[in-house]
């Protein structure tokens, strides 16, 4: 294979993932836990853009809950991103796994 062929490719895919990182950036997702008590929504790039608590958990004698509602909802949310983020990969290289891509 011909060097700047290969070069051009890389080039090209190098931009193809460029253009897909800001496209991730405007995806979101919007997770909840506690039957809704917390959300929150998570972008493509693992970036939490918004975290709403329902004022009713709030209670001063059990923050442990509301803490482990709001992590709950933060872990399933990166969980889901990644995910997202997996299948727009998946689309760009067409299967292949390119590990440390993202």
């Amino acid at each position: 294979m011909d060097m700047k062929f290969l070069m051009k490719q890389a080039q090209q895919m190098q931009k193809k993932m460029e253009e897909m990182k800001e496209q991730l950036a405007q995806k979101e997702i919007k997770v909840a836990s506690g039957g809704g008590m917390v959300e929150l929504v998570i972008n493509g790039q693992q970036e939490i853009k918004e975290i709403k608590i329902d004022p009713d958990i709030i209670d001063p004698e059990d923050k442990e809950m509301l803490e482990d509602l709001v992590l709950a909802a933060v872990n399933e949310g990166v969980r889901q991103s990644k995910e997202m983020v997996n299948e727009e990969m998946s689309k760009l290289t067409g299967g292949m796994n390119l590990p440390g891509m993202f």
